[in-house]
C-alpha cells in the first residue's frame, strides 16, 4: 500500500496519506511531511524526541501533531525518519520520533514548511483504510 502522495496545490503543497488504521495514517502523514523537507534516505536515527499533543477534535489533533513536528524542525533542526506512537486516541497522541538534526551539508533542502492548515483538511475512512488530505503553508 502506498504511504502518501504529494498533491499539486497552487502556491502551497499538499499531501494525501494512507493507512490501515488512524494511527498508521497519522504516522504516514508525518513521514510524508518530512519527505517534503528533505530526502529521508540521508537521515540517520541518531536521536529520539518525545512528542505529546492534545486537541479538542480529531481534525485539530492532526493539525496540532504536524505543527508540533514542524516546530521541532524550526526550533531545533530536528527531522524525523521513524515514528512510534505510544498512545493514540481521538483527542491525544504521544509518540517517539527518531531522527537527527538537519545538516545542510549532508541533507538536501527541499521545501520550507511553515504550518499544517485546516484548509481542505480531510480525514476519512475509505473501505478498509484511512486517508488524510492536508495542505501546508510554504
Amino acid at each position: 500500500m502506498e504511504k502518501f502522495r504529494v498533491l499539486d496545490i497552487s502556491g502551497d503543497v499538499g499531501l494525501r496519506a494512507f493507512g490501515k488504521s488512524k494511527k498508521e495514517v497519522f504516522i504516514n502523514a508525518a513521514i510524508g511531511m518530512y519527505s517534503l523537507i528533505t530526502n529521508l534516505t540521508s537521515i540517520n536515527e541518531k536521536k529520539t524526541m518525545s512528542v505529546s499533543v492534545k486537541s479538542h477534535s480529531f481534525d485539530g489533533l492532526l493539525v496540532s501533531w504536524l505543527n508540533e513536528l514542524i516546530f521541532h524542525f524550526d526550533a531545533y533542526g530536528f527531522i524525523g525518519k521513524k515514528i512510534d506512537i505510544k498512545e493514540f486516541s481521538e483527542k491525544q497522541i504521544s509518540a517517539t520520533v527518531a531522527g537527527e538534526e538537519f545538516d545542510a551539508g549532508r541533507h538536501e533542502g527541499k521545501l520550507l514548511i511553515k504550518a499544517a492548515t485546516y484548509h481542505k483538511l480531510r480525514i476519512e475512512k475509505m473501505n478498509d483504510s484511512w486517508e488524510i488530505d492536508v495542505i501546508f503553508d510554504i
